[in-house]
């Protein structure tokens, strides 16, 4: 019997390989395998640990819950960890030659992003507090009535966190020997953690410290003293930075940014402080791409893959997102940049170590759903696959292409062939559009796509002007034109797959799109009849509402859709509400309930409007999810959603 395909019902068999950690001595490494427990519907991580010439790993934590984020002490003897199995996520150290975890933590707020100090005697940490509030405090009963809550900014609401609490996230620390706490920040705004310094004296942070944090969209690099607590900006207040990290010497801290020249869809560049001149400067400036993974995909748990890292005291290797692909190059202080490590995969982790110029790897493509992989980072770049955590499928593998979009200019997208392929024989057609607008598809694995190929349909995916990877220009050009050269792109895709692959069937196209490709969907089918189905998610309908009851609303749409509640003839020109009357597409609308990025509200209003028109529609609402259900829900609603989709396209174009 051959290899069968992906189905919705594979989410509960399916495991998540993530966040590697290379050992000081470069021997061995910890990881993380998210997996589902089906009867708790919910997720469970626990950290494994695998010495790099053996393929035999070892599950280091078990139970219910999630552990994660791991960090080598760093003489090698212990790993920090952060665990929910006290109800909260705390802080643990385990010890490598064996025994329980110890827990370091018990904070009302919890604790997460453990930084090791040079010398390993203290962990750094961020932890959740109320104003005027210490870590010595003790966790107060909270009433179990509702009470009022009493807004007074415009930013008291996310989808992440849900409705501000009036905490802080705070910058402290823990003596890893005896539990001794020490609380480094009292702000009245959100620190985050990046790195120590080398001398152990400071820590890099990061955190908007503008008064008016209502109108302010800025982030800078502070430095901490560890000592004293004082605070100091090494970005001044003139842009958005973060991730940033010591050089071994201590001489530069470096770090991903940009100085929101075109607000969101600005390229994050590497920077470079010189701790004795101090003075900030671009050192990539001239390269036109983004430093960092803003790859989409839509399986893997926990991913974080660190933008930059030192190599040693003159030069950094650094992911960079380009062509549908991220991609290692090292950057040398001289201003040398060379390519490490490239192809057509998705860097989704990396943990380095230089000294022996190996590292470990997370990589997916869209035929391996992702594993670890010992990487040589010498002349020759080497690889040799370190894990094998799921079964082979027999997955898709898509054909990648370029046309002519609007304009004339470039575009890249990919076609899936069905599973089980047939020459001669017809096709459905599915065009997936990604979200942000300022993301990328590409070379990793997408669950969805694998589904509707294994369902027996061909799957479309292209990068639309607005997308990541293209340079400047291109990511650029969606702001103040949605629903013009960003529409023409993704039809111009269609029409170049019908002219060049015979085997789709023009009578059989769908579309769908979740967020930005929510709203590019709903106006798709307000434009043109050439799709037979179509399902929207998570999406935007009406930019007018849009502007006052998503999180991101006001800033968002000025930022790109270049008009405010002073305008509203331009908003509604944008909006997919105003050309209701035109759609004749059968639309299914996908939306959750606690969606504060594009709020409910936006396909309630575009159900009610379609239904009174008599239009094709029904309206299915997640109850209690945000705006991360098809990659983060809860996994009996995940696949919930992967069966609407494919029973919907079932029904009306298969």
């Amino acid at each position: 019997m051959g290899m069968r395909v992906v189905q919705a019902e594979d989410l509960y068999r399916l495991k998540s390989v993530a966040n590697p950690q290379l050992s000081p001595d470069g021997h061995s490494f910890v990881y993380v395998v998210t997996t589902i427990d089906r009867e708790a519907d919910a997720y469970t991580s626990h950290l494994f640990f695998q010495e790099l010439d053996s393929d035999e790993s070892v599950q280091w934590t078990f139970g219910t819950g999630n552990n994660h984020t791991p960090r080598w002490s760093p003489d090698g003897s212990s790993v920090a960890f952060v665990s929910n199995r006290s109800g909260k996520n705390q802080l643990y150290v385990l010890r490598v030659n064996g025994g329980e975890a110890r827990q370091l933590t018990f904070l009302p707020g919890g604790a997460s992003n453990p930084v090791w100090s040079p010398d390993g005697t203290k962990l750094a940490f961020t932890t959740s507090l109320p104003p005027g509030s210490t870590v010595a405090d003790k966790e107060e009963k909270q009433a179990d009535q509702p009470v009022p809550l009493e807004v007074t900014q415009m930013k008291y609401k996310s989808d992440a966190a849900g409705f501000w609490n009036g905490n802080y996230a705070q910058a402290a620390m823990v003596d890893v020997a005896n539990g001794t706490l020490t609380q480094l920040t009292d702000a009245r705004y959100d620190v985050r953690l990046y790195s120590w310094s080398p001398d152990g004296a400071q820590l890099a942070v990061g955190a908007n410290i503008s008064e008016d944090q209502d109108l302010s969209f800025h982030q800078d690099v502070l430095l901490l003293d560890v000592a004293s607590k004082e605070l100091q900006s090494v970005t001044g207040g003139r842009g958005y930075f973060e991730h940033a990290v010591w050089s071994p010497d201590g001489t530069y801290v470096a770090m991903t940014g940009h100085e929101r020249t075109y607000e969101n869809a600005t390229l994050p560049k590497l920077w470079l402080y010189d701790t004795a001149a101090g003075t900030l400067c671009c050192h990539t400036a001239s390269w036109d791409v983004p430093v960092g993974d803003l790859m989409i995909g839509d399986f893997q748990q926990g991913a974080a893959a660190p933008a930059i890292t030192w190599a040693d005291d003159s030069s950094l290797y650094c992911l960079v997102t380009e062509q549908g692909s991220t991609n290692l190059y090292t950057v040398g202080l001289n201003g040398d940049i060379q390519p490490m490590y490239t192809g057509e995969q998705h860097f989704y982790g990396l943990s380095i170590h230089s000294a022996s110029q190996t590292a470990v790897a997370a990589i997916s493509t869209p035929t391996e759903i992702g594993d670890l992989y010992l990487l040589s980072l010498g002349d020759e770049c080497l690889s040799a696959k370190l894990t094998a955590a799921n079964e082979d499928f027999a997955l898709s593998k898509p054909e990648a292409f370029t046309y002519a979009g609007a304009k004339g200019w470039e575009v890249q997208g990919w076609l899936m062939k069905p599973a089980g392929f047939e020459e001669g024989k017809k096709y459905p057609l599915v065009l997936e559009i990604h979200g942000g607008p300022h993301a990328m598809y590409g070379n990793t694995y997408m669950n969805e796509f694998q589904i509707l190929a294994g369902k027996g349909y061909a799957v479309l995916y292209v990068n639309p002007r607005g997308s990541h990877g293209y340079g400047q220009a291109f990511v650029d050009a969606v702001r103040g034109d949605y629903g013009g050269g960003d529409y023409e792109d993704v039809m111009l895709a269609v029409d170049h797959v019908l002219a060049n692959y015979d085997f789709i069937d023009e009578a059989r196209l769908a579309v769908t799109g979740g967020s930005y490709g929510g709203f590019l969907t709903n106006w798709i089918v307000g434009h043109t009849n050439r799709f037979k189905a179509a399902v929207t998610q998570r999406s935007i309908s009406n930019w007018i509402s849009f502007y006052g009851v998503s999180d991101i609303g006001y800033y968002f749409t000025e930022w790109q859709v270049a008009a405010d509640l002073g305008d509203v003839d331009t908003l509604w020109k944008h909006s997919p509400l105003a050309y209701v009357k035109q759609v004749e597409t059968p639309l299914l609308i996908l939306h959750s309930e606690k969606d504060y990025r594009c709020p409910i509200e936006q396909g309630e209003q575009l159900f009610i409007a379609l239904k009174r028109l008599g239009k094709e529609t029904t309206f299915i609402r997640f109850p209690e999810e945000n705006h991360e259900l098809s990659r983060s829900g809860r996994p009996s609603l995940r696949k919930s959603r992967l069966d609407y989709i494919v029973d919907w396209f079932d029904t009306y174009i298969q």
